[in-house]
């Protein structure tokens, strides 16, 4: 089972890794109202589960606390790392963010049942540094003068690592609960973009697939997968290897040609990949020691 989950956990980042792409290629409509088109599209899966087996629907009964940890991860997530962008440069505040990994691992030593070991911190600072590599290949620095936004970056990542692990102390909720969490935060996007943005529809049917895969695939069903991976799997593995999404990210807008190939991206796989084996290690072990008994 917590090999099943690890692995399900693993198909969400796969999923973002697909994010800047089908961003890049969604048009140019704003943040807050692009969240509250694909959190209602990601919400679509969950409704129609609902339609054919009503039942299902009596999971949505959850305490408040259940709500606040599901509707603050995803939409306070957002909310931080939308106004990371407004108020610092993104490759700075997008870093910054990205830290929640390295927090995933850390924190999972006051988990119920989980034991930190230094080859879980080696294997995120690894994939740390092939993250740094990859978003400072146009150089990096910290001015004062964006400590706003720097500062939202920061929350950012420390509210989706906290949302992760508080996840996994309700692991006996239903992740149909999800589908609720969605819908409540394309609710609190669209109250934002109202406030704060000029509406933007896609100008072609190009944007509008982009748009309905953003809300399918990395603002929808990866949640779920997210979800379930946390509860079932093993958060420390999930945590390192979260960093492979930049690297992926980036492989894919180069072979779209969105973006240009770069040596740094070798060095970055190295790091990412070789901390994700590290931090993987007894699951490894373990999977080993499962064919040799079956032999």
């Amino acid at each position: 089972m917590k090999i099943r989950g690890t692995l399900i956990g693993f198909t969400a980042i796969l999923m973002w890794s697909l994010l800047a792409l089908m961003t890049a290629a969604s048009g140019k409509m704003p943040p807050f109202q692009l969240s509250a088109v694909t959190f209602a599209i990601g919400s679509l899966p969950g409704i129609i589960l609902f339609i054919l087996k009503p039942q299902r629907i009596a999971f949505l009964r959850q305490s408040p606390k259940v709500w606040l940890t599901g509707i603050g991860g995803l939409f306070g997530y957002h909310f931080l790392y939308f106004t990371a962008l407004r108020n610092a440069p993104a490759v700075e505040a997008g870093l910054i963010a990205y830290l929640w990994p390295l927090f995933i691992v850390v924190g999972s030593a006051l988990l119920p049942g989980e034991r930190l070991r230094w080859y879980h911190v080696a294997g995120a600072l690894a994939g740390l540094a092939g993250t740094v590599t990859i978003v400072s290949r146009n150089g990096l620095s910290l001015d004062d003068a964006y400590a706003v936004g720097y500062g939202a970056a920061f929350l950012c990542a420390f509210t989706w690592s906290g949302y992760s692990l508080l996840t996994r102390r309700f692991e006996r909720v239903s992740t149909d609960v999800v589908t609720g969490f969605c819908l409540a935060t394309s609710a609190l996007s669209l109250v934002c973009h109202l406030a704060l943005e000029t509406t933007v529809w896609p100008q072609n049917g190009g944007e509008w697939l982009a748009v309905v895969g953003l809300g399918l695939l990395p603002v929808g069903a990866a949640f779920y997968a997210w979800d379930y991976g946390v509860k079932n799997g093993d958060i420390q593995i999930i945590g390192a290897a979260s960093y492979a999404a930049p690297l992926l990210s980036t492989l894919i807008l180069v072979a779209s040609g969105f973006a240009d190939a770069d040596w740094r991206i070798l060095v970055a796989c190295l790091l990412i990949t070789g901390g994700a084996v590290l931090a993987a290690r007894d699951m490894l072990r373990a999977k080993r020691a499962e064919t040799v008994l079956a032999e």
